[in-house]
């Protein structure tokens, strides 16, 4: 497999900064109530294509994404991923008939043109085989989605389902690095909100 970086949305550092605080005029943060999402998802590395539900039982807070940011340019991936790990559930992803995981972290936030961009993070599963041996993917230890929602309830995006985050304290730059070649793109997303 190869690695390649990809800048969510164009721009990781604006994304970041916006979810940790930092807001642009016309950017609000919101925080909202829970939210169920389906989507398709194409996954152009393997070829899958197939279905997946997300739900949102709570949005991070403001305290949490400080803490977490924080953790990443003093310490770095490793310990954002021990306390990542540890934070409470905000949700759920996963396929149907398939039991799924939690999701760790998530948060929106409504864009100039009306449309919300939903950013969420959990620690990746990983087999008994990948944790032993620690082959080139152990170090690609998350999963990211990142995906925008118009006032209408649809929209698109994207996952990396292997990625690892950096953290550059001095320019207060965060970039998310996705093992695979491609992300898997998320299509034809529909939102229910108070649907958990």
């Amino acid at each position: 497999m190869t690695k390649r970086r990809f800048r969510t949305g164009g721009l990781v550092a604006l994304t970041l900064l916006s979810i940790y605080g930092w807001n642009a005029a016309g950017i609000a943060q919101t925080r909202g109530g829970s939210e169920k999402f389906d989507a398709s998802y194409v996954d152009v590395n393997s070829g899958r294509t197939g279905h997946i539900q997300i739900s949102v039982t709570r949005w991070s807070t403001p305290a949490e994404r400080e803490v977490l940011q924080q953790t990443l340019f003093d310490k770095g991936q490793n310990a954002l991923l021990e306390l990542l790990r540890d934070m409470p559930s905000v949700g759920r992803m996963s396929a149907p008939g398939n039991i799924g995981y939690d999701l760790r972290f998530a948060t929106q936030r409504t864009l100039p043109d009306g449309a919300r961009e939903i950013i969420l993070a959990t620690d990746r599963p990983m087999s008994y085989w990948e944790i032993v041996n620690q082959p080139v993917s152990a170090q690609y230890p998350f999963t990211w989605v990142q995906f925008r929602v118009r006032p209408d309830g649809k929209g698109n995006g994207k996952v990396a389902v292997a990625a690892r985050i950096i953290g550059e304290k001095a320019d207060q730059l965060i970039e998310v690095e996705d093992f695979a070649i491609s992300p898997v793109r998320l299509e034809n997303i529909t939102s229910e909100k108070g649907a958990n």
